[in-house]
């Protein structure tokens, strides 16, 4: 089994940057690519950005390219989101999720099988 635990979500403004974090437990961290998706009121759960088991390779939605960076530390079973340059529709519930590494980076929601509780980020205008 493994758990996902997310923190450093909050209530910004516009403009301003949040680090979030979601530390791994259960198993070996470094056998899971890990992503970040969010939720916002009344939509559907969308993909973030997701980063390899090595740390090598990420991907990113195109929204938040250039203002978001995915990164980890295998040493500390943590992936981190970095958020630079935050807008309003960046408001949305953001959960860290985990599958076991394969040949290609993914982004759909169905094939990760662990998953975090979620941290609310709300950024104000």
């Amino acid at each position: 089994q493994v758990q996902l635990v997310e923190s450093g979500g909050g209530l910004v403004q516009a403009g301003d940057s949040l680090r979030l974090s979601c530390a791994v437990s259960g198993r070996t961290f470094s056998r899971y690519d890990m992503s970040w998706f969010r939720q916002a009121p009344g939509k559907e759960r969308e993909f973030v950005a997701v980063i390899s088991r090595s740390g090598s390779s990420t991907l990113y939605t195109e929204s938040v390219k250039g203002r978001f960076t995915i990164s980890r530390d295998n040493a500390k079973n943590t992936v981190y989101l970095q958020m630079n340059s935050l807008k309003p529709e960046d408001t949305a519930v953001y959960s860290c999720a985990a599958v076991e590494a394969d040949s290609s980076l993914s982004r759909t929601t169905s094939r990760y099988r662990y998953w975090g509780q979620g941290t609310q980020v709300t950024v104000s205008s």
